[in-house]
């Protein structure tokens, strides 16, 4: 199981999020409505079968609106849930929790779905070496739980941020003169801190780094399945190999029995539907 983020880490997106939600004047239906003093206990539930990701973010919604609610979780993080279990139950002010309600539901619905769909993605590697990792493609200012919503689907990570590491790409590769200049500019200045990976479209490409050498992990981009087959063994294993490009889900199973190590799929994360969960008082 994936160890939770420190609350610290979460609280500027989470708080970001209830400020938007609550604007300048604060929730004004259930400040007319609810009478002073209300309690209740509301009761957070899977609509649908899936993985459960963001619920430590949900609870942290609740929690900034009112620090004295008493957040119950049922489930945890990468925990598999079916129709109608109980996720988490919130007790205390009923205003609290309804000015909460929606910010929450937002996250736990929008991380689970990745979770679930990094799942079916991670399934069909079975019986191969391959791991399933995402990419940068998230949402804007919610990398981190989106991020984190793939490793409690069972993927991995690919970098957090441009400063991780040493992405090569064809436009580099353009403007920089070519793979072997890029190859040798990273083999005079890079860290030996810092790993190396370089994106070929081609064998020929492929060919020229394995002579070069300087990176670590080579990046086989929009490749058919033959020729990723025959990536793997030119590689013979001298490098770490990460197929990537129009990866989706049918196609993850005869990618992953190539032999690559890595099959890097957008999908993930811009393309995964939000899980239907529901709160009830």
């Amino acid at each position: 199981m994936t160890a939770p983020l420190p609350d610290l880490i979460l609280e500027p997106l989470v708080r970001a999020a209830l400020m938007e939600d609550l604007g300048a004047y604060g929730d004004i239906t259930t400040r007319t409505v609810i009478p002073s003093g209300t309690r209740y206990t509301a009761r957070l539930h899977a609509r649908e079968a899936g993985i459960a990701s963001g619920l430590q973010v949900a609870a942290l919604a609740f929690r900034l609106v009112d620090p004295g609610l008493t957040v119950t979780p049922h489930r945890a993080d990468g925990e598999a849930m079916a129709p109608g279990d109980l996720l988490m139950e919130i007790e205390g002010p009923a205003a609290a929790i309804l000015s909460a309600e929606r910010v929450a539901l937002n996250f736990a619905g929008r991380l689970s779905g990745i979770a679930t769909q990094t799942h079916a993605f991670v399934a069909e590697t079975a019986g191969t070496k391959a791991r399933i990792t995402c990419t940068r493609k998230t949402t804007p200012g919610l990398r981190i739980v989106e991020k984190m919503a793939v490793l409690h689907g069972g993927g991995f990570n690919h970098r957090l941020s441009l400063s991780d590491a040493i992405l090569i790409k064809d436009n580099h590769i353009a403007a920089a003169g070519g793979i072997r200049p890029v190859l040798r500019a990273v083999k005079a200045r890079a860290s030996h801190m810092v790993r190396t990976e370089i994106e070929v479209d081609r064998l020929d490409q492929l060919a020229e780094v394995l002579d070069e050498g300087g990176a670590d992990v080579v990046l086989l981009d929009n490749m058919d399945t033959p020729t990723l087959r025959e990536a793997v063994r030119m590689t013979a294993g001298r490098l770490v190999l990460e197929a990537s490009g129009t990866m989706r889900l049918g196609r993850i199973a005869e990618v992953a029995a190539t032999g690559v190590d890595y099959i890097s799929a957008g999908a993930l994360t811009h393309s995964a539907r939000t899980l239907d969960l529901g709160l009830d008082f």
